[in-house]
Order: structure tokens, then sequence, then C-alpha cells
């Protein structure tokens, strides 16, 4: 059994039922059971009773209670913060002020836990608590074969701006990828609604005109890396689940070891381990300061499996500084 946990509502999740985002992040959890936990008001929102219907907004905080659930698979449970994951987060940190602290996620590093996930960042977070009254609260996230960076609320005043802020324009988030056949054009922007497919556990999305949300990416090709491969700046100007990697997929630019939605196609043989994986990170946030003026620009470094083929190919990373300056 676990104890309350304190979850924030990411940009992604924007209108989802309260039912479906519970069976989303505690798939083992019996609906019947979750039914008698809104019943009797043990899960609120913004410290609220809530009905299984209530559409969530970013930024919102989820009341989460002690749940306990007779499965084998179960992990409910927030795995304590050991030292070593202390160390290791911190060592990631790239920018911290009194309202949000900024890390570089790692490759392979789950953002929340599921039915077979133990470790994740969000069982982690007390490690980034430092003198803070709040634990640090999640306001986006990022795949976890998504490296790069990832921005924390240390408040839940500042977890509220700051979702609000990736749900609307006033953040500016650039990923870089490396994709399987270069786009028809250098520079464009891809205007394709999307829906998510499957199940829990199975998530996926696609086009779909009709009944999927509108997302919206601009992308530029930076340098070409040999006769096959091409390096891309990538903006998501909306934050729906795995918008980039769908998107590019729609366009025939396959987004280097993303087997999920590029298959055998994803893959180039002759190539070293490392472009089996996911070729993709979040190169730079630049976001408004919630206390003062001014914008803060954050930036990771390439994660080393990117690095490698970086080298190998001799793309410059100087290349990229700013490559969506002409574009509001």
């Amino acid at each position: 059994m676990s104890g309350v946990q304190r979850r924030t509502v990411a940009q992604e999740e924007a209108d989802q039922r309260l039912d479906r985002w519970f069976l989303q992040h505690f798939p083992d959890l019996p609906r019947g059971r979750l039914q008698k936990l809104l019943r009797t008001g043990q899960i609120r929102v913004d410290g609220k009773r809530a009905k299984a219907g209530l559409r969530l907004d970013p930024g919102q905080e989820i009341r989460v209670p002690p749940i306990e659930i007779k499965t084998k698979a179960a992990t409910a449970v927030r795995p304590a913060v050991e030292e070593t994951d202390i160390q290791f987060l911190r060592d990631r940190v790239l920018y911290i002020d009194n309202d949000m602290i900024a890390i570089d996620k790692p490759f392979g590093l789950a953002v929340q836990g599921g039915s077979r996930t133990e470790r994740h960042l969000d069982g982690m977070l007390d490690a980034l608590r430092y003198d803070a009254d709040e634990r640090p609260k999640l306001v986006h996230r990022l795949d976890k074969d998504t490296s790069g960076v990832m921005v924390l609320a240390r408040s839940r005043k500042a977890a509220r701006a700051l979702g609000h802020a990736f749900a609307g324009r006033d953040i500016q988030k650039v990923y870089w990828a490396l994709v399987v056949r270069v786009p028809d054009s250098d520079q464009g922007r891809i205007d394709l609604s999307l829906a998510k497919r499957g199940g829990i556990g199975r998530e996926r999305v696609g086009v779909d005109e009709d009944e999927g949300k509108r997302s919206i990416t601009d992308f530029k090709v930076v340098e070409r890396a040999g006769n096959r491969l091409a390096w891309l700046a990538l903006w998501p100007r909306t934050g729906r689940t795995h918008q980039l990697r769908a998107h590019c997929a729609a366009i025939g630019s396959l987004i280097l070891g993303d087997g999920k939605y590029g298959g055998r196609g994803a893959f180039v043989d002759g190539l070293p381990p490392d472009a089996k994986q996911l070729q993709l990170m979040a190169r730079e946030v630049i976001l408004p300061k919630l206390s003062g003026r001014g914008t803060i620009r954050i930036v990771a470094d390439l994660p080393p499996h990117m690095e490698a083929l970086w080298r190998m190919f001799e793309l410059d990373v100087r290349a990229a500084e700013d490559p969506f300056a002409e574009i509001e």
C-alpha cells in the first residue's frame, strides 16, 4: 500500500476525464474501487471532491489516496528515494530558481510509474526538494526514451502557472531528431489532427482528421547525414502524446530507432548499435520567468547514444542555433 500521492496534471492530459486519468496511471486499479474512492471523497482535485467525468486542466493537483491492489504486478507504491538517486538527479539539474527546476531527463527513465515500471522520475522527486516547502511537481512529460530538458514546478502555484504556459503559446520547445528519409521540403509545418489508438499499455496515436485533436509541428532540416538520414529541428506548437513521432511518421520521415511508429523502416543496416535507440531529444526550452521579467533559455546536451551518431556523421551542433528565428 502506498501513502498519499499528489500528482500534477500534465499539458498533454488536458481535457482528459478524471476516471480515464486514473485508469491510465493505475491500470490495475479495479473500476469499482475507483468509484468508491471518488464517492467517499478520498480522491480530490485541487483540494475539492471530484466526479469521474471531471475534465482536467493542466496544472491541477490530483490527490491520490493510499491504494492497495491485490495483484503481483501492482506497482502503485512509490519507490523510496535512495542516495544514489538523489545524487543522480541533482547532477542533472540544468536550472533552478524559487519557482521551477529544469533537469536533463536521461534516455530510458520513465516520467511516471505503471504496472511494470517501478523506477520513475515521479517516484524520485523528493531528491529535488532542497529547501522548498513542497515536493516538486510534474507539469509536462517526455516519453521514456526521449531525453532532454524537463521542467518541474516547486509549488502548487507554480505548477498551475507553468501548466497553463505549456498549454498556451508562452513556451517554445525545440527538439532534435535524426530521421530516415529527408523531408520533401527543407522547412515547413505539419498540421495533422491526432487521435489515440489502442488500449492502456499499448498507447499510440495516429492521424485522424475527423475525431482527432488539431496538432501542429514546425520543422526544419538542419543538415543531411549520409544519403538517407536528416537532422531535424522540431517545434511542437501543440502538446499531444507522441506528437513528434506520429507527425514525422505521417510525412514519411521516420525517427531513427522508433520501431513503434516506423516498424522495420525506422532502422538502417550498417549503423552502430546506438542507432537502434530512439534518436529524439528535447534540446531546449524557452519560457517566461514566473517571478520577475524576462525569459529563460534552458539547453540540454546530446545524450550519449545520439552524440555517437552526431560524431559519426560529423554534424555540428552549432548549425542548429535558433533554427526557428524567422518563424513567429
